[in-house]
């Protein structure tokens, strides 16, 4: 099959839209695949109500209390989301044999004794923590918050291709552990393993962070968000996937931040109204102010399901062209198999989000 045009369209996507329409992207295989261009009458999230468990969603995370273990509020076969509240020095050690874990850390700062060493921590760090690494988490601060993914697959760079190495992120910017002096307290320490979603413990009386070295190619390793660079292009508004951070086997991480705004007067300048048939799609708000969202507060999430369109509220679309660039910092997850939510979802969520589209009169 190759690209047809039929009735009133644009040359390009995303550019000189024509007037009085409302472009929409219709795709598969999240942004990777075959796609369509639709050009409505109307905005395509200009509905009036819902019936059904299918609608947009939106959680205030900060209402979720985890000061022990991390608490799941989403998830599916192949990933699964936590909220982390820890205020306190683990007293004892962790290790998840259920999944790599992407940790985010929205707020808080700290250290991370783990097998390979310790890595310190603040805001905007992500720390890529293979499975079945033995870890404890001191923070240094009491109001702390952690977004962990937990996958079922090891989370990788994306291929960069023609754009090279350095693109998104210079390697040379990767932080991993050096091995630190053998932390012989001469006590006994419990090392707290998660096995299908169950707490078994073994007691050693040592410390079990006893590495004096280490080599090979897995490794406990940390990027932060101000190290990203973030592809851009002045002439055409990019989609997500351009912003990938990290892949995993059934899901795709991305980091939303500050950047130019498209130039040319014709380019949208605001997220395209689409429907990922394939991916459901996750955003975790960190900080800055969320153009294409009302109402969006730092610690927040959305989950638009596949199915239904998602994009710019009202506001933002009538807005376009009054900001230079971008002023936002956000966590995106989109997950091949539909994302469920779990009770602690449940309990921190806005029922009404969806309402949120209507034009305010």
């Amino acid at each position: 099959m190759y690209p047809l045009k039929k009735g009133k369209t644009t040359q390009q996507a995303h550019v000189g839209i024509p007037e009085g329409t409302f472009e929409e992207e219709h795709g598969r295989k999240g942004f990777y695949g075959k796609s369509a261009h639709l050009y409505h009458a109307h905005a395509p999230t200009g509905w009036i109500r819902f019936e059904g468990k299918l609608r947009p969603h939106l959680f205030d995370l900060n209402k979720i209390e985890a000061p022990e273990l991390p608490v799941a509020f989403l998830g599916n076969n192949d990933v699964k989301l936590y909220v982390s509240r820890r205020a306190e020095p683990m007293p004892y050690y962790y290790r998840n044999a259920d999944g790599d874990e992407l940790i985010f850390v929205h707020r808080g700062k700290g250290t991370i004794e783990t097998d390979f060493g310790p890595l310190t921590f603040e805001p905007g760090d992500y720390i890529v923590m293979p499975r079945a690494v033995t870890y404890r988490i001191l923070p240094d601060t009491k109001d702390n918050f952690f977004l962990i993914t937990q996958s079922k697959a090891e989370f990788n760079p994306p291929e960069k291709g023609l754009l090279g190495q350095h693109a998104l992120y210079d390697p040379s910017v990767v932080t991993t552990p050096e091995p630190a002096p053998h932390l012989d307290d001469n006590r006994e320490w419990e090392v707290w393993i998660k096995v299908d979603d169950e707490i078994s413990k073994v007691v050693y009386p040592f410390n079990p962070i006893d590495v004096v070295g280490w080599k090979g190619d897995l490794t406990v390793w940390k990027v932060n968000m101000r190290d990203i660079r973030p592809i851009m292009s002045h002439r055409a508004h990019l989609p997500p996937s351009a912003h990938t951070s990290f892949i995993t086997e059934g899901a795709v991480v991305c980091s939303f931040l500050p950047r130019p705004l498209e130039q040319d007067p014709q380019a949208l300048r605001v997220p395209f109204f689409h429907r990922n048939t394939d991916y459901d799609e996750f955003i975790f708000y960190h900080d800055g102010d969320f153009f294409s969202k009302d109402n969006i507060k730092p610690g927040y999430a959305t989950l638009h399901p596949r199915g239904i369109h998602h994009g710019p509220h009202p506001k933002a679309l009538a807005n376009q062209g009054k900001k230079t660039q971008t002023d936002e910092y956000a966590v995106m997850l989109d997950g091949l198999n539909p994302i469920h939510v779990l009770p602690a979802g449940e309990a921190a969520e806005w029922k009404e989000y969806w309402a949120s589209w209507k034009e305010q009169k």
